[in-house]
């Protein structure tokens, strides 16, 4: 009966481990992915800097373009470029 309990608790406590390290890691990799994303949106902006710099077209490169770039990708640089256009 002793040795159920052991073996009962080991498992709890297994649980109860694998809850907390999935509460910990989830943060890591949220901002692990933000960071990429912001990095592939950082060589788009400066890629489009680069083209449009043969039509006098230039998005300001800052932290708000980056994210935004970042977080909403493609459609994210359209936005940005019509904006651009927009108030030009």
């Amino acid at each position: 009966m002793e040795f159920v309990n052991i073996v009962i608790a080991a498992l709890f406590m297994l649980v109860i481990i694998y809850l907390i390290a999935q509460v910990l890691l989830k943060p890591i990799k949220l901002l692990w992915k933000l960071i990429l994303n912001s990095a592939i949106g950082l060589i788009l902006l400066l890629t489009i800097n680069f083209v449009g710099a043969y039509f006098s077209f230039i998005l300001p490169v800052n932290i708000i373009t980056i994210l935004i770039a970042g977080f909403l990708g493609i459609p994210g640089l359209l936005l940005l470029i019509c904006f651009q256009l927009l108030m030009a």
